[in-house]
């Protein structure tokens, strides 16, 4: 039983859609769509050929986007980091941790105020599962100076 598809029994096809709008301009909008599925061995071209075109009629190139002025996100500050900076010594006061009133370093401070538990800390000592560190709220550590 013989079977063929689409693609290879077309050399090729073209996709001309005119689309008119009912805004009431005399604006129009078109596109084109070439494929040529034949090889070519012309080695001055290319071996696949494909072309796609748009444009608007009565339409002039696009405008440049207007940029906002330099001076306007100048003036807006930063907002203060949250936390202890990275490498500060911290006393962890969590009564459920494994190191309640322990002493360990800050490794990283997420600045999202969304985050629940924003400080990592990091522990000379292993817990039970042989883990060092452990991130915690900014109610639940105290620098240690």
């Amino acid at each position: 039983m013989a079977s063929c598809s689409m693609a290879s029994a077309a050399s090729g096809f073209v996709v001309t859609p005119n689309v008119a709008t009912n805004s009431g301009s005399a604006t129009s909008r078109s596109s084109m769509l070439f494929f040529s599925s034949k090889s070519n061995t012309n080695a001055r071209t290319n071996s696949g050929r494909f072309v796609i075109r748009a444009a608007e009629e009565g339409a002039g190139p696009p405008a440049a986007a207007p940029k906002a002025p330099e001076g306007a996100a100048a003036t807006k500050p930063k907002p203060p980091p949250i936390g202890p900076k990275r490498g500060t010594k911290v006393k962890i006061l969590r009564r459920e941790s494994y190191w309640f009133k322990g002493i360990g370093s800050v490794v990283a401070v997420d600045q999202d105020p969304n985050t629940r538990y924003p400080v990592v800390v990091r522990f000379n000592k292993v817990n039970y599962a042989n883990v060092s560190t452990n991130n915690y709220a900014l109610d639940e550590i105290e620098e240690v100076k």
